[in-house]
């Protein structure tokens, strides 16, 4: 069976701390993939905010995502801070990519939790079509500050 491989960046242009809450948690007493996903979609919001964006109005276009990739690489327990980090890359003329690093610090040192990707498309709300993607936006996430 083949394996989903994430490619990193060497560099992020945004950081954000999130801490694992018991709502977090699974059966099997780690953090749960579903608690990642929303804690990745936390993560968006706020790099896009530092780019003085949302996902309503990024530049004049909304987002939407296309797909989503996670590997997971260690667990995430309740009490622990996130580090999740952001870069965006592999732009089109219609989306880009959002490259995720999700680890956390531990008395032996820094743990890498997960990596993830998300396939970000630009997309009217109104007509509920893709959109083009703003130059003013690729500039933004390309800089990786507002």
């Amino acid at each position: 069976m083949s394996r989903i491989k994430i490619e990193l960046p060497e560099t992020f242009s945004f950081s954000t701390h999130i801490p694992v809450q018991v709502r977090d948690i699974n059966y099997g007493g780690h953090l749960g993939n579903d608690s990642l996903v929303s804690l990745l979609h936390e993560a968006r919001i706020r790099y896009l905010q530092s780019l003085g964006c949302s996902e309503l109005d990024a530049c004049g276009t909304g987002l939407i995502m296309s797909d989503l990739a996670v590997t997971y690489k260690g667990e995430g327990f309740r009490g622990d801070e996130l580090l999740v980090e952001i870069a965006a890359g592999e732009f089109s003329s219609r989306g880009f990519d959002l490259l995720y690093r999700v680890g956390c610090r531990r008395e032996t040192g820094t743990i890498l939790i997960a990596t993830a990707k998300t396939g970000m498309l630009c997309f009217d709300y109104s007509t509920r079509k893709v959109a083009a993607l703003p130059g003013e936006l690729r500039e933004k996430l390309e800089v990786g500050k507002g």
